[in-house]
């Protein structure tokens, strides 16, 4: 009887233990996931323009490490690769080697401490020789009082790693790109899009969305060809944004459900900030092609996720920075961010007083960390 007992207690043990832990927890072997963006502004043709994608407060805490000769200097490109977060997951205590290469681009800025180079504007490389993956360690990561992106990625199951003293939850790096998306749009007359892919490449999963003064709305779609023309989507549908719809987008690519929610957590302020804009599912193979990605030991699964982010200077956009400008709204102005200098390109008011104003403000909150 006491027999019975104790492997009944045993087998309820065992079983409790299962309800809780979540299955991303306890993989079989080494797995790893990575999710990030790439930022860019479409010009009249479709294709990204160069823009100064530092520009403005820096969103990071003052911990993370910065290539300041890059920041310095206000580096412009065609694209801002922003969070990419590696996360791992391992059956047990596990050292790997990480290296990513950015060969259009460089890294900007990262955390835990790595080894960065670079070759002028391109070429640009990060490494992590030495990552203890440390599964059940207890988590204690640095925190500062201001709000930042940076925290919302700590939010998943993702095991912890240390390099050297540093401990986090995920590798983090951000840099700046000098190519094309594999996406090129042309926002139209009428406020919708025309969306062409490089190489006639499926278009994918993919967001039109429209915050124009607080009234969000968007359409979302699967497009199985390489062109397609969206409409507007209807401002007198204020359908709000798109959090349930992308969390699921982002599942269906591979990541695990916390990383998606985490992911959405991180952007969900600056994705849906004033504006018209384009999201889409960067492509695997363009992502292997931007940023190659080597682990040692290798992992048995990896998947990466990048969401593409297209700033669409539509008419609507163009007749509020400019009614904006004529009634000097500098609040109004302030709304696009980083994003006003391409925009007032594109409207001809780059001598604007107060264009002028915004930008010196702009860089000049890139260094708050200094």
């Amino acid at each position: 009887m006491r027999r019975r007992s104790i492997q009944v207690l045993l087998f309820a043990a065992a079983a409790a233990a299962l309800s809780v832990a979540p299955t991303a927890q306890t993989p079989a072997a080494l797995t790893v996931h990575e999710w990030g963006t790439f930022t860019s502004v479409a010009g009249p043709d479709g294709q990204a323009v160069p823009w100064v994608p530092q520009g403005g407060a820096s969103d990071l805490p003052c911990f993370v490490e910065r290539d300041w000769l890059q920041i310095k200097g206000l580096l412009r490109g065609t694209i801002r690769m922003e969070t990419p977060v590696l996360y791992f997951y391992a059956p047990r205590p596990t050292d790997v080697s990480v290296d990513v290469r950015f060969p259009q681009g460089v890294v900007t800025e990262w955390y835990p401490r790595a080894t960065v180079t670079r070759s002028g504007t391109s070429n640009g490389a990060i490494a992590w020789p030495f990552v203890s993956v440390t599964p059940g360690a207890a988590e204690s990561w640095p925190r500062e009082s201001r709000k930042s992106h940076y925290y919302a990625a700590r939010e998943t199951g993702a095991d912890p790693v240390r390099v050297g003293a540093q401990a986090e939850k995920f590798l983090f790096y951000r840099g700046v790109g000098h190519f094309q998306p594999p996406i090129s749009a042309i926002a139209q007359p009428d406020g919708g899009v025309a969306l062409r892919s490089v190489g006639d490449a499926p278009l994918g999963d993919v967001i039109l969305f429209e915050n124009r003064r607080g009234a969000m709305t968007f359409t979302s779609h699967h497009l199985a060809g390489s062109t397609v023309q969206l409409p507007r989507p209807d401002l007198d549908d204020a359908s709000g944004a798109p959090l349930a719809e992308l969390k699921q987008i982002l599942v269906k690519h591979g990541l695990f459900e916390a990383e998606a929610q985490a992911m959405v957590n991180t952007w969900k302020d600056s994705w849906f900030e004033d504006g018209s804009r384009l999201l889409y599912i960067v492509p695997a193979a363009s992502v292997e092609a931007i940023l190659p990605l080597k682990i040692s030991p290798a992992p048995s699964a990896v998947a990466r996720v990048f969401v593409g982010r297209i700033e669409l200077v539509t008419p609507a956009t163009l007749r509020d920075v400019r009614t904006a400008i004529d009634a000097g709204d500098r609040a109004a102005l302030a709304k696009y961010g980083r994003f006003l200098e391409p925009i007032a390109q594109r409207a001809g008011l780059t001598g604007s007083a107060m264009v002028t104003s915004l930008a010196n403000d702009s860089y000049a909150a890139a260094f708050s960390c200094r």
